[in-house]
């Protein structure tokens, strides 16, 4: 029992709970930082992939995708733990009003799409990728869902790492003005992206032996 009294006094006491939430915000920033680098270095080895035409099949590999795969989806729901953890204590101390701030609402509204995309890019994209052999392989209408899952996947990341550092937005400005340059940025990347594939696709198609017919060979 008076354990338990100690420990609740712990707990109440202001300085714990600071301690506790550096903690936390340390552990959510982590999580954060180990996919950002994994998606920023996997999607910088793509484009380099494209841009030179090389068929890099270590990046395509099942072994480098299943990894990659696994490790992102740890850290998304690293992020989802601790980043409740955060709201939970900051809630304790601000109370409802809290979960009135547009920036909250943007960053939670930004994970939940990161995690939806991210269902859809480990559960058909990255098979079909693994399928085909690369991304330039791929039909067309798979082709434009990768492009744009992926798109969506760098844009979430990087939008949510913003939001987790932007205190200076906090009940400034209101959710439309914080989450205008999202869709913005999605489709400046689909466009940019669709563009790099589609010319690696007919390069790829242009460097690619006709196929002669054998009767017509001794011609």
């Amino acid at each position: 029992m008076e354990l338990y009294h100690l420990i609740t006094s712990l707990f109440k006491q202001e300085a714990t709970m600071e301690l506790m939430r550096m903690g936390v915000v340390y552990a959510h920033l982590i999580a954060c930082c180990v996919a950002i680098g994994l998606v920023l270095t996997s999607d910088i080895a793509m484009i380099k992939q494209m841009i030179s035409g090389e068929d890099d099949a270590a990046h395509s590999d099942k072994t480098h995708l299943d990894t990659l795969k696994k490790t992102v989806l740890l850290a998304l729901a690293a992020l989802w733990v601790t980043g409740i953890g955060i709201i939970l204590m900051d809630y304790s101390v601000k109370g409802a009003v809290y979960f009135l701030n547009p920036k909250l609402q943007a960053k939670i509204l930004v994970v939940t799409l990161l995690t939806v995309n991210g269902f859809l890019l480990h559960s058909a994209v990255l098979p079909a990728i693994k399928k085909a052999g690369s991304l330039v392989r791929m039909e067309t209408n798979a082709r434009t869902l990768a492009v744009f899952s992926g798109v969506v996947s760098g844009v979430s990341w990087f939008y949510g790492a913003m939001l987790g550092i932007a205190r200076p937005l906090s009940w400034k400005y209101s959710l439309g003005e914080i989450m205008f340059a999202y869709p913005l940025f999605i489709c400046l990347g689909f466009v940019a992206m669709t563009l790099l594939v589609k010319w690696a696709s007919n390069r790829a198609e242009n460097l690619t032996p006709t196929r002669v017919n054998p009767a017509l060979a001794s011609w």
